[in-house]
């Protein structure tokens, strides 16, 4: 069973949906025992830094998050929010991966909407993977380019389109909405 956290963020019935798709069950739940008996973990969203961050540590999610031992991936904002310290709201976050999220420089191409190319593919969910995929974006925020990046993308300037460390692995694209490659990244996470 994976659980898919409940925390007042979006994009969440289109990974469960998507997790089905692929023959997985999965529950949506705020439930701290069943998080950590769960075989897997996947830490959706699309929202904001800092209310996000503030409803975690309301719910003792923040320190329950990163006791986690078993798979987790985190997406979008998951993703976001498993880093140091987001620009958004000023916000420190779970600090998992030891990076920072910064705002795209103020253009009139803020968002990052859209499929994009992934390069430099490194880690476990990327195993059945080719470098130059296109996978679907959407963001004004993105995390450096770090030691624990296992994608990069280009997108006004590089940055880290996947992270992992650990059993911790993360995606700032959605893999949900990210058709062929997005459905093997996924299968990728449910058989590790």
């Amino acid at each position: 069973m994976i659980a898919i956290i409940k925390y007042n963020a979006g994009n969440i019935k289109s990974v469960q949906n998507a997790l089905s798709r692929l023959g997985a069950e999965s529950v949506v739940t705020d439930d701290h025992n069943t998080i950590l008996n769960a075989d897997k973990v996947i830490f959706p969203g699309v929202g904001e830094a800092g209310s996000a961050m503030v409803y975690l540590q309301e719910r003792g999610m923040d320190i329950l998050i990163k006791s986690i031992t078993r798979p987790f991936l985190g997406i979008c904002l998951g993703q976001q929010l498993m880093c140091s310290h987001s620009e958004e709201g000023n916000t420190n976050c779970l600090n998992i991966f030891d990076v920072k999220v910064r705002k795209f420089p103020p253009t009139d191409i803020v968002p990052h909407m859209g499929w994009n190319t992934i390069y430099d593919l490194k880690g476990e969910i990327f195993k059945n993977c080719v470098d130059h995929e296109d996978v679907y974006f959407l963001h004004s925020y993105y995390a450096d380019l770090c030691m624990n990046t296992s994608a990069t993308c280009t997108y006004i300037l590089p940055f880290s389109a996947a992270l992992q460390k650990d059993n911790f692995f993360a995606t700032q694209f959605h893999p949900e909405k990210s058709a062929d490659i997005g459905d093997q990244i996924l299968k990728s996470f449910i058989e590790l």
